[in-house]
């Protein structure tokens, strides 16, 4: 994170902090191996996950002016701003991301394997799977210019209105099963809990949404399709 800060003040802006966060998963993933000595395959799922997600969200940045989000929180800063920035975003985040990640550094100590760990590992693929193919349809549909101003609702994305989300949620609860192989895992389970709950309810689908119930469609489209689990969509006329 402190790296991460010093690139943001060089480029005058503190999105990559969204790019850090996959990274440090995977950071974090490659420390606890060298430190553990064992636990490969989780190590793999974390560092697969991290930068994939890191490699989409730096390509997608790349492209746009600094995050609003960011933008807002620089205006609001008292004192010196890359400071300020520091204890909001960067420790902050650095903070959850150690938290989220006890599954991770527990499974590390697993030296057996077993039939949680195997469900864990098919949850965490299905996770993969909606993110992946979520984002790579969300970003074709935003890159056509005759989809300016439209809700994505196709693909995926006609079953759930965050199959990102969804599917980051189903990698952070495959990696808890991975971990539950061991009763000591089973107890961080408050990790994915908090990672749910931030993208349910914090930075992830509430703050969407927000920033879009005004577009034009997108009362529609909450009405019909289901806005985490993937469902088929409603029928015109049905509740």
């Amino acid at each position: 994170m402190v790296v991460g800060l010093g690139v943001g003040v060089a480029r005058g802006r503190h999105d990559g902090v969204d790019t850090i966060w996959g990274l440090g998963f995977a950071v974090i993933a490659v420390v606890g191996l060298l430190v553990s000595g064992s636990g490969w395959l989780v190590t793999a799922m974390t560092v697969l996950w991290g930068v994939r997600l890191a490699v989409h969200i730096q390509l997608r940045n790349g492209r746009r002016p600094e995050d609003p989000r960011y933008v807002a929180l620089m205006d609001r800063a008292t004192g010196n701003p890359h400071w300020y920035a520091f204890r909001k975003v960067y420790l902050l985040q650095g903070v959850i991301m150690w938290f989220v990640s006890w599954p991770v550094q527990a499974a590390q100590y697993e030296t057996s394997t077993g039939v949680l760990t195997w469900v864990g590992v098919a949850v965490w693929l299905v996770g993969l799977g909606f993110e992946s193919v979520g984002d790579r349809q969300l970003s074709r549909f935003k890159a056509d210019p005759a989809n300016q101003g439209k809700i994505m609702d196709r693909g995926l994305w006609r079953y759930t209105r965050h199959p990102n989300y969804f599917g980051d949620a189903c990698v952070w609860w495959g990696l808890y099963l991975v971990a539950c192989q061991h009763w000591i895992g089973a107890l961080t389970v408050l990790s994915p809990l908090v990672m749910t709950l931030f993208l349910t309810r914090g930075t992830g689908k509430a703050l969407t949404e927000r920033a879009m119930r005004d577009r034009p469609g997108f009362a529609e489209y909450v009405a019909r399709t289901s806005g985490f689990f993937p469902l088929p969509p409603k029928r015109e006329g049905t509740r």
